[in-house]
């Protein structure tokens, strides 16, 4: 297939990939990644005051771009190059969407704004210790309370940036209800009585994850009770997209990385991008690389039209862009030879970047099947 961007979207490219290059170079990334918090709020607020890219995605009626989901692709592959320690995806690609996909138009009039502006971070939790990526392994429970309210009680396990949010969505079900019956999602303040927010130490330094408890934790309804099953789905799909474009795009960065390194290093009086072997890896990272990009480019199309085929196409992305991604950074480590897993050299940053990827909101296995479930639906 041949995928062309506009001119439009191509400066945009461009636009932002100057700003991260200026912005957040390995030596800031490896600053920021030490930090506990894993992100710095006042380049936080300069970044959106600058381009405004919490909105992207967002209509103008909540204060957003009005863009879609092929921009909002752009912006997390010019990320995923860069590797910027921000809570972009934890706040933008699932929370914000999240509350688009389910909140009531009220509840979207009050809480898009601020999250649009940059004034409030937010994050998703949905994934439990017992590993599991989608609504049927959700084992919180919501029980009704007085005013309308309701007592969160449970765990939620590998929240993005879970720690350090202004606001916290939290799926949770009914007590009793089965698979993805009785699904709601709530709204909790990072200040909530009984809500305990504990960092994880991760493979992957530079996106921070946390463990939340929730004992007895008010929460407020977001959306219609027992309706968020059908939400979330499409918030996970739509996720799932994104995380590709993102993903393509540090495989991409480690691409060049390699090919310039093998330009570089001499061997025998040539350059060892001379050799054959060389040249037979350099192709394959290059189809594996392109390949992934057809099928996140392909996807984010399908979600900004909201297509029929999205729920074949996202998964199928999602394991198309980790295995290209993943196998990319070993490749490069290689190519770097001995110091390519050094801490000195700034390759394993990528290269835990991606592993951390491929698990996140699912492995390629489990992606493939959904995809062959969808399929033949």
């Amino acid at each position: 297939m041949q995928f062309g961007f506009t001119s439009e979207q191509q400066e945009f490219r461009a636009v932002l990939r100057r700003y991260f290059d200026q912005t957040s170079p390995p030596a800031v990334v490896r600053k920021v990644m030490e930090t506990e918090a894993g992100w710095d709020r006042a380049a936080w607020r300069t970044l959106n005051d600058q381009l405004g890219l919490c909105g992207v995605h967002v209509p103008e009626a909540y204060g957003g771009q009005g863009f879609g989901f092929v921009e909002l692709g752009i912006v997390l592959e010019e990320m995923g190059r860069a590797l910027l320690p921000a809570p972009y995806f934890a706040s933008t690609v699932l929370a914000t969407t999240a509350i688009l996909n389910g909140a009531s138009e009220a509840q979207k009039e009050a809480l898009l704004p601020p999250l649009v502006a940059g004034e409030t971070v937010a994050t998703l939790a949905f994934a439990e210790p017992n590993g599991h990526w989608d609504a049927a392994g959700v084992e919180t429970t919501a029980t009704p309370a007085d005013g309308g309210a309701f007592r969160l009680g449970g765990v939620k396990s590998f929240v993005l940036d879970g720690h350090t949010a202004d606001l916290i969505l939290v799926l949770a079900r009914r007590p009793g209800s089965p698979a993805e019956e009785g699904l709601s999602l709530f709204a909790v303040r990072p200040d909530a009585a009984g809500l305990t927010r504990r960092p994880l130490k991760a493979l992957d330094p530079t996106r921070k994850i946390a463990k939340l408890t929730f004992d007895d934790v008010r929460a407020e309804l977001i959306g219609e009770e027992g309706a968020a099953a059908a939400p979330f789905a499409k918030t996970m799909r739509q996720a799932a997209v994104m995380l590709a474009n993102e993903m393509v795009g540090g495989a991409e960065k480690l691409r060049e990385s390699a090919l310039d390194f093998a330009n570089l290093r001499m061997q025998f009086g040539r350059p060892i991008s001379s050799f054959q072997s060389m040249k037979h890896k350099q192709a394959d990272m290059l189809l594996d690389v392109e390949l992934a990009k057809s099928a996140a480019y392909y996807a984010a199309q399908a979600a900004a039209d909201d297509d029929t085929d999205l729920p074949m196409l996202a998964p199928f992305a999602k394991a198309a862009a980790s295995e290209a991604y993943l196998q990319t950074a070993i490749h490069t480590i290689q190519i770097h030879g001995g110091i390519g897993f050094t801490w000195d050299n700034d390759t394993h940053l990528w290269f835990k970047r991606a592993k951390s990827s491929e698990v996140f909101l699912g492995d390629p296995a489990w992606h493939r099947e959904r995809m062959m479930r969808a399929w033949a639906a």
